[in-house]
């Protein structure tokens, strides 16, 4: 089944094209961040009316790509929640006008389970089940997966999540947005052991995250070593760096750990934008080494927000004989649990 899959959820228009029997035929993203990068964040207006000009283009561009015709397209899949609203109406409605123009199923994807998937593009997938860490700049979650939409919520972020976080340490240390590899390229210039900053709630039980309070710890630490005019010395900037992003991988690790100890699974995945980071995979590398598992994660291009992982997600749901109504889905809150089960 060949499955064109669009997202739109935020500041990144991604369009794909997978087979079922070939894998990916094309992969097209277009990033927004020139035009959000002088606020200092995502303006939701300006992303929805950028996906207006972009997407249909880049649904041109991917069919040619993959070297196919309209008609070759036997489902679409796009990215039904959670995001931004109006972000989310752009790629949802394209994707059910296409539809219903190709007389092809439809089908709303879950961003989240979208990330998921992403590590099943790779040449060596995990096998179910597995525990997932999900983790980017709007959500942090720990997840156990015994298959397609069998998900439990085993704990997530009760304020920021752990990417929301390192984007605005990024702002706190003057760092171009979006600030979260920004910090982890300048924490390769820190120092060991110059400030031991919190691993929050990891000395209670649970596999909840919360990172407002090491965000406050950042900002406080920076205003205690600044001078008068606020300025801070370039090296002390990046051992703060360093600190925070020790303080986050290891708070990751340490939830991980128990998240495998109390499932008695071996196999962890990572997914989601701060899945990129490398210190966190070496981390987590060793980890599984230690207990004897495996730790699976996606290239670098699948870890952000892409049309690849839409395009995987809604054609394993084609498949198995979901698609939509005549009905435009988008949902800005939408729980991974209450999607249904593939193969029950």
């Amino acid at each position: 089944m060949i499955v064109l899959g669009i997202e739109t959820s935020c500041d990144e228009t991604g369009v794909a094209i997978y087979d079922s029997q070939s894998g990916l035929l094309a992969d097209c993203l277009y990033s927004q961040i020139g035009i959000h990068a002088k606020y200092g964040g995502v303006i939701p207006e300006l992303a929805s009316r950028d996906h207006i000009r972009k997407t249909l283009p880049l649904v041109q561009q991917a069919i040619a790509e993959a070297g196919i015709e309209n008609a070759d397209i036997e489902g679409v899949a796009y990215t039904s929640g959670p995001g931004l609203i109006g972000a989310l109406l752009v790629g949802a409605s394209l994707g059910r006008s296409l539809g219903l123009a190709w007389d092809v199923p439809t089908i709303g994807v879950h961003h989240m389970e979208g990330h998921l998937l992403a590590p099943m593009l790779e040449k060596t997938p995990p096998k179910f089940p597995f525990v997932a860490l999900l983790v980017s700049g709007g959500h942090t979650q720990l997840v156990q997966v015994d298959g397609i939409g069998k998900y439990k919520l085993l704990g997530e972020s009760l304020d920021d999540a752990a990417g929301e976080a390192f984007d605005k340490v990024g702002k706190m240390l003057g760092l171009p947005y979006p600030g979260g590899p920004h910090v982890a390229k300048l924490a390769l210039q820190g120092r060991n052991g110059q400030f031991e900053f919190p691993r929050p709630m990891t000395n209670r039980p649970g596999l909840d995250f919360s990172f407002s309070g090491l965000k406050t710890f950042v900002r406080n630490t920076i205003a205690d070593h600044s001078d008068e005019d606020g300025n801070l010395d370039p090296q002390v900037r990046a051992d703060v760096a360093k600190a925070f992003e020790d303080a986050v991988v290891s708070t990751l690790a340490i939830k991980c750990r128990r998240a495998l100890e109390q499932t008695g699974l071996q196999t962890l995945i990572i997914a989601g934008g701060v899945s990129a980071n490398v210190h966190l995979r070496e981390v987590l590398e060793q980890a599984m080494e230690k207990v004897g598992g495996k730790l699976f994660y996606a290239q670098p291009k699948y870890c952000t927000d892409n049309g690849a992982m839409i395009a995987y997600a809604g054609c394993q749901r084609l498949l198995a004989g979901e698609q939509e109504g005549l009905e435009i889905n988008a949902q800005p809150r939408w729980s991974l649990e209450s999607l249904p089960a593939i193969g029950d």
